[in-house]
């Protein structure tokens, strides 16, 4: 199953997360253009190589992707949710949450995997961070969610907590699959995304624990 969209409309213009998603795709046009060395060494230049860490490759890493199925699933993903994270956070808090949890999960990856040489790209571990931060602020949210079962395709509401519970359980599994697998040198980098998730929800609950403040004062 994948999600289509979810029921919440945004309260203000998503501009970080088109800008986000406007400067990605600009980053995998260019990628489009190169062969399979020269992406390599592009993916070495600005993702994050255990070995051999430069901080701000942090940043720069969630703008590569291998492949247009690792594009376009972030993508998707950043579109469908990130426009309600970026309501609750405000713009600029936005942006910096993306890219902070963005680094924190490229740091934690290279912590994870210290002797790996293979370069980590992508937006997963900030894009896991935005699911993180929905599931506690919108918990009653629907996703609609498309369900292939086997000839028949079907749209169906599921609960948001219900569908990131679904995707969080599927990177644990994951992540003990890759565990015997002796998959240490890169793959899912279920360490990042499980360390995104975790940084989106201490935001979520931090943002929250605000706004009841508010109301109480």
């Amino acid at each position: 199953m994948f999600p289509v969209s979810d029921v919440i409309p945004s309260r203000t213009k998503p501009v970080v997360t088109v800008a986000l998603i406007a400067l990605t795709s600009a980053v995998f046009l260019y990628e489009l253009q190169l062969d399979s060395r020269e992406m390599y060494d592009f993916a070495r230049s600005f993702g994050v190589v255990p070995t051999d860490v430069v901080w701000f490759h942090g940043l720069t890493s969630a703008f590569l992707h291998d492949g247009w199925i690792h594009f376009a699933g972030n993508m998707l993903y950043l579109w469908i949710f990130g426009d309600n994270v970026e309501d609750s956070l405000g713009h600029a808090g936005f942006a910096m949450f993306y890219l902070v949890a963005a680094a924190i999960s490229a740091g934690a990856h290279a912590a994870f995997h210290p002797t790996s040489p293979a370069p980590l790209i992508g937006a997963s571990g900030a894009i896991a961070a935005i699911l993180g931060a929905y599931f506690v602020l919108y918990p009653r949210s629907q996703v609609l969610t498309a369900v292939f079962l086997i000839l028949y395709l079907d749209v169906i509401e599921v609960p948001a907590v219900i569908f990131l519970g679904v995707w969080l359980l599927m990177q644990l599994a994951a992540g003990l699959a890759s565990m015997g697998a002796g998959a240490a040198d890169g793959g899912m980098a279920i360490g990042a995304h499980l360390t995104g998730f975790g940084v989106g929800l201490v935001t979520g609950l931090f943002l929250k624990q605000r706004l009841k403040k508010r109301a109480w004062e």
